[in-house]
């Protein structure tokens, strides 16, 4: 069993995940067969298909005037396409926009200067806040910070601006002991009007939450309280940036406020075309990496780990490793990892805000984390509930999900390797999940699709080693039932459909059996 502690380096995640899955198809493979077990999926029954033109036809009434401002009805855009670059990466079919405003903000920068020069100490004690203000200035310009720890009550970031450190643990940028709870260490100048080309790269981000004492909660409200956040920004980058026991989130994509106007509703000013690449981060109170209301983000061979959970009551903490969150569309996570956390990777939304749709993984590893791959909509998912306007898109690949156990974050959460709940258009493409002989797991299941979950492909799934399981895949009935479900080449031996749920294909390499007779 791998150990992914805050010291693992997620540059050997695809290699790590490829010998626990077996993977023996090229890449190129296992994306070209992705993408058209994908294309199965939408067109299983009759659920809206995705278009560039749909919006939603809203019933729901605003709750406050205030959203009238700050939030727009969401449209479902088609599906981002995953390429291999020259280099064999895997990319997002808009990496390409990307890499071009790249090129644009590095011939936007007018100068290059150290901090230090402008009056920073890196000794840990003296605050440096207005060097780093007058260092970045007004923008298009570079600044260096050198080795050493920088003490500071935040650092705002304007356009055409890059910040760049010596590297994660040699350059540390710690937040002021006298700094307020709900005080980002690194963010965009400017939440309301929005920010454009921004570059951070080679820090360690300390939150000092130490500073707080022996608080209830470490967090205040909204996208505060977090080492980084990008909110309203266009063409961003975060690379080899290490985030330390923030209040909330290590880093946090996000738009100016997070919206809560109803399902088909999302915020204005949300963050586009933003990288995230070789990020880490442990100690948060709430998400390691969350995205919110925000468009083509690309999380890629990063690792979030053992986060506090401090932002929630005790044993009803929602700490996840990466969460996809409120109204988020065309995201691309590949090959991340994630370490006992609350979920591994969660796409989600709240009852009363957009899910997040279009949502790309290729590649991840999760270790002990509660529910190792965790799809739902909060709130939309019985048969008396609404049904979900925008839970739809979610194509998996190359997964490996290892000892899935029960978690002091969520007390009263059970343990699973993967759940769908209701999700439309869901696919699962090569999936290991390989569990702890000596752990009790109690009887429950390994997988299970649920709550409304619709057009789910589940290909190629292994589930061994095991203790005192339930089904390997359940799928459930009554209340609580998923329709029209697909599950091939798959070697578990037992897969239990529940009463009332229609439209189940199944065809497994070893013998299955199940209450309906399968």
């Amino acid at each position: 069993m791998p150990v992914l502690d805050k010291t693992h380096d997620p540059r050997q995640n695809k290699l790590l995940i490829d010998q626990i899955t077996g993977n023996k198809l090229h890449i190129k493979e296992l994306i070209q067969e992705t993408d058209s077990l994908f294309q199965q999926s939408r067109h299983f029954s009759n659920v809206p298909q995705t278009e560039a033109s749909r919006s939603f036809s809203i019933i729901k009434k605003f709750e406050s005037g205030v959203f009238h401002l700050t939030s727009e009805r969401t449209r479902l855009l088609e599906p981002t396409r995953i390429l291999l670059d020259h280099d064999g990466n895997v990319v997002p079919d808009w990496k390409d926009k990307l890499d071009v405003e790249y090129k644009r903000l590095l011939a936007n920068i007018k100068k290059e200067i150290n901090v230090v020069d402008y009056g920073a100490v890196g000794d840990g004690k003296t605050d440096c806040t207005s060097a780093f203000k007058k260092a970045l200035g007004n923008g298009q310009v570079k600044v260096i910070v050198p080795p050493g720890i920088y003490v500071t009550k935040r650092i705002t970031l304007p356009n055409w601006s890059l910040l760049i450190g010596s590297g994660a643990g040699t350059t540390t940028i710690k937040l002021h002991n006298k700094a307020p709870k709900g005080t980002r260490l690194i963010t965009n100048a400017n939440h309301w009007k929005g920010n454009h080309h921004l570059f951070v790269q080679g820090l360690s981000l300390d939150w000092n939450v130490e500073r707080l004492g022996n608080v209830q909660k470490t967090s205040t409200w909204g996208n505060h309280s977090s080492c980084l956040t990008y909110a309203n920004v266009t063409y961003g980058w975060v690379k080899d940036v290490e985030g330390m026991n923030p209040g909330l989130h290590c880093f946090d994509i996000s738009s100016t406020l997070y919206n809560y106007a109803g399902d088909g509703y999302r915020a204005r000013g949300g963050s586009k075309y933003v990288w995230l690449d070789h990020v880490t981060g442990y100690g948060f109170g709430d998400d390691g990496i969350t995205t919110h209301h925000s468009d083509y983000i690309l999380i890629s061979n990063s690792h979030m780990c053992d986060p506090s959970g401090r932002a929630h009551q005790q044993g009803f903490s929602n700490s996840n490793g990466i969460e996809i969150d409120d109204g988020s569309r065309n995201v691309c996570l590949v090959n991340n990892s994630s370490a006992r956390c609350f979920g591994g990777i969660e796409i989600k939304a709240h009852e009363n805000s957009s899910a997040a749709s279009n949502v790309i993984i290729m590649g991840h590893i999760s270790l002990n984390d509660n529910r190792s791959f965790n799809f739902r909509h909060i709130g939309h998912h019985k048969r008396n509930d609404s049904e979900s306007r925008s839970a739809h898109n979610i194509i998996a690949a190359n997964l490996a999900a290892i000892a899935p156990v029960y978690s002091d974050l969520y007390k009263d959460s059970t343990p699973r390797g993967l759940v769908v709940s209701a999700y439309k258009n869901v696919v699962v493409n090569q999936f290991t999940v390989v569990g702890s002989p000596e752990y009790d797991f109690k009887g429950n299941p390994v997988i299970a699709v649920q709550y409304r979950a619709k057009n789910v492909i589940l290909n190629r799934v292994t589930v061994k080693d095991f203790t005192n399981r339930g089904a390997c895949i359940k799928v459930y009935g009554g209340d609580n039932h998923a329709d029209s479900i697909k599950i091939q080449d798959c070697s578990p031996e037992e897969i239990d459909v529940g009463p009332g749920v229609q439209d189940v294909w199944i065809e497994t390499m070893a013998p299955a059996h199940g209450p309906a007779g399968i």
